[in-house]
């Protein structure tokens, strides 16, 4: 399933707010619209939206997750969300590399980096197939408490005789 990506709407930012995720990724689950709205948080903010967040279409227009580019001094950090329905097919890889290359894209000279929580080997395996490879492991406050994560940035790589499609 090929994705595009495409500014982050509203209507997008809206039904984010709605998907579910089955335990243990329902940790990941945004607060309700009308919350993330009323605080101006993360993509609920028009300009942050504008700023940091993009959406992945699917080959009918669909939503089918988003990414935020987190502009930090020397990096950009990526944050990646697929729709429910999508996780666990193996389409992670192609929604992260496309993340990366807009990272790229805006800020050449940038590392390219993500957090992800040591217990997710879903993702971590998703990123490693995308590139990116483990550069540090540490404790972060996160919303459900003080979470093990991940630190690992971007390698990019050009196909070479042994690389193929299958990767």
């Amino acid at each position: 399933m090929p994705f595009t990506l495409r500014p982050m709407t509203e209507e997008d930012a809206r039904r984010l707010c709605e998907w579910r995720y089955p335990e243990p990724y329902d940790r990941y689950r945004w607060p309700a619209w009308e919350e993330m709205a009323k605080e101006g948080r993360e993509f609920a903010d028009p300009d942050i939206r504008a700023k940091q967040y993009v959406s992945f279409a699917d080959a009918k227009g669909e939503l089918a997750g988003y990414a935020q580019l987190f502009p930090l001094d020397r990096a950009v950090r990526l944050g990646i969300g697929l729709r429910p329905d999508l996780c666990g097919l193996g389409l992670g890889p192609e929604a992260i590399l496309l993340a990366a290359r807009e990272a790229r894209r805006r800020r050449p000279d940038a590392d390219i980096d993500l957090e992800v929580e040591t217990w997710n080997e879903r993702a971590v395996k998703a990123y490693k197939k995308a590139g990116f490879v483990v550069e540090d492991e540490y404790g972060k406050r996160a919303e459900h408490g003080i979470v093990r994560v991940l630190c690992m940035v971007w390698r990019e790589r050009s196909p070479g005789p042994d690389r193929g499609a299958a990767e």
